[in-house]
């Protein structure tokens, strides 16, 4: 529950920064604007409403994606330590249990996505597509079936995994550096303010890496959405939009979406700890080096 609403609140606040990307992304009327020009534009253009298109399936599918991704990363996470056999190697290996952490329980948080990720970028992409949620996804559905709904699948769990890993495995490694710079008496004194302030700058650190990681099979997420591309199999097409792109095309939108993984990371790192702590759910299990204690 804790994973579901804090990136449910944290996606669905930043639905106008995605909006913005998204339309830079892909459509050439704002291939040389950034986030303050381009939303100026959507505003001037089809008025303020405009930035809350896709509003609805961004709220429900990060609401499903994110109690999976969050569950799911501490369960292997437990998982990998028990298989390890101890937390001396658990330590050891952290980097390896972090990464296939994040990369499992995010595999299974995308197939949940998948289809309301593709209805959102049919709203953004596609003024006139429907009107909301339910007639887009319906839509999508009834035109497509299952086969456009989960189009972007492969794009998406390129996208999310490398996302997954910078959003998990720099926060761990943040947190790690800062706590080897304390005593262990200061750590355990560390006040309210100081604790919000390590987790506030591990969050936004660990939200840049994740929008470099995974910005360009972003980018190629809302091509194949959107339609874009040669016909043949998923592999084939994202490589076409690859070399079509290029290297600067394919990183389009970076600065508005750093500031917008910045926001979701550290929000919800920073919600995922309150309500955990709110609800009296256990601790996360810690294998920091030198450091065998929970968090």
């Amino acid at each position: 529950m804790s994973g579901a609403l804090c990136c449910t609140i944290t996606h669905g606040a930043m639905t106008p920064i995605d909006v913005v990307k998204t339309r830079i992304q892909i459509d050439p009327a704002y291939k040389k604007l950034n986030i303050f020009s381009g939303t100026r534009y959507v505003i001037a253009t089809e008025g303020p409403a405009a930035l809350l298109t896709g509003f609805g399936p961004t709220a429900v599918g990060y609401l499903v994606q994110g109690g999976a991704k969050f569950a799911g990363y501490e369960y292997w996470k437990k998982k990998s330590v028990e298989l390890v056999g101890s937390q001396e190697a658990a330590v050891k290996y952290r980097t390896a249990i972090y990464l296939g952490s994040a990369s499992i329980a995010e595999f299974f948080a995308d197939i949940l996505l998948t289809p309301l990720e593709a209805t959102r970028i049919r709203l953004v992409s596609n003024r006139n597509y429907a009107t909301g949620l339910v007639s887009g996804f319906t839509r999508l559905a009834r035109e497509g079936g299952i086969r456009e709904l989960y189009a972007g699948f492969l794009p998406i769990i390129c996208k999310q995994i490398p996302y997954a890993i910078g959003q998990f495995t720099v926060n761990e490694y943040c947190h790690e550096i800062a706590f080897r710079s304390m005593s262990e008496e200061t750590r355990r004194s560390l006040s309210s303010t100081d604790k919000f302030a390590l987790q506030l700058g591990s969050g936004i650190i660990a939200g840049f890496a994740a929008a470099i990681l995974s910005h360009p099979a972003d980018t190629l997420l809302s091509q194949i959405n959107k339609g874009h591309g040669p016909t043949g199999s998923m592999p084939s097409r994202l490589a076409a939009l690859a070399r079509e792109a290029g290297f600067r095309g394919l990183f389009a939108g970076l600065g508005p979406r750093m500031i917008m993984t910045a926001g979701l990371v550290s929000g919800q790192f920073l919600m995922y700890g309150a309500i955990k702590e709110a609800l009296g759910a256990p601790p996360g299990l810690e294998i920091h080096k030198e450091s065998s204690a929970v968090i």
